[in-house]
């Protein structure tokens, strides 16, 4: 896989939730470290995605939000 994407997360899927029409997957990226993406149900089957699969999150965005408790 090639992308111009420098934010890859190689894990391993832990979990999959589809709903009405989005799912949410969960990749496992270190021990106990999880990032959840939310995609189509679509894309989910197109991808074969299946828990205890590989996967990579791929995270390209203009801004990150960071916030903190009060």
């Amino acid at each position: 896989m090639k992308l111009s994407a420098r934010n890859q997360l190689a894990g391993t899927i832990v979990e999959i939730t589809e709903g009405a029409t989005n799912g949410i997957v969960k990749i496992e990226i270190a021990p106990g470290l999880i990032v959840s993406s939310s995609i189509t149900n679509a894309a989910i089957e197109e991808l074969g995605l299946q828990v205890g699969k590989p996967a990579t999150a791929i995270i390209k965005a203009s801004n990150v939000m960071v916030g903190v408790e009060d």
